[in-house]
């Protein structure tokens, strides 16, 4: 089975480096310090004018939980639109209701105007109040995977769960793993999971000529391609 590599970048330059050491896909977004929110007009048309892999923007008006106001729900359905008229490959996104569970009405509603683009339910699953109710509801919807990392805070803390989720997917949605995935973790989680697909950010510090102290290391994190090389050398191998 061949493998494919996702990495999430949070820049041009990021998305650049990823591409230089030849990602498959890319999930862009912005505020990577808040788990990620949805990236500008310009970003993404410069990342698809610049790099020719498949590009998913995420769709994430705010960082925080994934319950949204009507507000913040009209305007994740403009920014799929934008993303649509951008010819983007596919979205990524994910709404939970105050009790945890999927937010059907609404993601169905997103999943309506994203078509045929490609989606992904991001991981707000990691936040269901039941991870294999969550899955086959994602599963009725028509989404094409998830991003988990199990319900942990990184993917290699929940590879136990990562391969009950593959399992009990049977093939009806690929079960991405991600979180804190770098090419020392990754074999082990691609010999006891089962997926398929592998999402990480690679990233590393990076300088910043005007704030040497580094106050604000949390900016200063872009991928590296060097990263995403040797993880890609293991999927390739692997497969």
């Amino acid at each position: 089975m061949a493998f494919l590599l996702e990495i999430c970048a949070g820049s041009i330059k990021s998305a650049l480096a990823a591409k230089e050491g030849d990602a498959d896909r890319i999930e862009l977004c912005d505020n990577m310090a808040v788990g990620g929110t949805t990236p500008s007009y310009g970003m993404i048309a410069t990342c698809k004018k610049l790099i020719d892999i498949p590009v998913f923007p995420i769709i994430r008006p705010r960082g925080g939980d994934f319950v949204y106001s009507s507000e913040e729900f009209e305007v994740m359905k403009e920014d799929i639109r934008v993303c649509s008229e951008l010819e983007c490959e596919g979205v990524v996104f994910g709404i939970l209701r105050k009790d945890g569970s999927v937010d059907m009405d609404r993601c169905s509603e997103l999943l309506a105007i994203a078509k045929p683009m490609k989606i992904t339910f991001h991981r707000a699953f990691d936040q269901c109040n039941d991870l294999q109710r969550g899955l086959e509801d994602i599963i009725r919807l028509g989404f094409d995977r998830i991003l988990t990392s199990g319900g942990k805070m990184y993917a290699a803390e929940g590879i136990e769960i990562l391969k009950d989720l593959v399992d009990q997917s049977r093939g009806r949605i690929s079960i991405m793993p991600g979180s804190g995935i770098t090419h020392k973790n990754l074999p082990d989680l691609i010999n006891k999971t089962g997926a398929f697909e592998f999402h990480g950010t690679a990233k590393k510090q990076s300088p910043d000529n005007l704030n040497p102290e580094g106050l604000n290391p949390s900016y200063l994190q872009e991928t590296d391609s060097g990263e995403v090389a040797k993880m890609k050398q293991i999927t390739t191998r692997e497969g």
